[in-house]
Order: C-alpha cells, then sequence, then structure tokens
C-alpha cells in the first residue's frame, strides 16, 4: 500500500483496514511458527502497512 493510497482513505477505512492488517499480521505469526509460511516477506510488508496506516491516524488527529 502506497502512502498515496492511504491518505485517500477516510478515518473509517483507515480503522478498518488497519483491523484488517493486524488480523493478518497475526495470522502470519502463527503460521511462522508452525512452519507453514511460504511468502515470509508479507510480515514485513504486513508490519510496514501497520506502521503506514498509525502514522497517518496520527498525523490526521494532531490537526
Amino acid at each position: 500500500m502506497k502512502p498515496s493510497d492511504v491518505r485517500a482513505l477516510s478515518e473509517d477505512q483507515m480503522t478498518e483496514k488497519l483491523g484488517e492488517l493486524q488480523k493478518e499480521a497475526f495470522n502470519l505469526r502463527f503460521q511462522r511458527a508452525s512452519g507453514q509460511l511460504a511468502n515470509t516477506a508479507r510480515v514485513r510488508l504486513v508490519r510496514r502497512d501497520i506502521a503506514r496506516l498509525k502514522t497517518t491516524i496520527a498525523q490526521r488527529q494532531a490537526k
């Protein structure tokens, strides 16, 4: 997810997307622990997307 895509989302869409990504990160952690994770790079991408969303949400609340 690109930063411009994140900025285009509304507050509700951002919180919804954040929840989805957090669930995905949780599932990926379990897959990695059980040895079933095929795409290890996805963990890093999901973590970065979560951080990107949290940063944008915090910036909007600071205004």
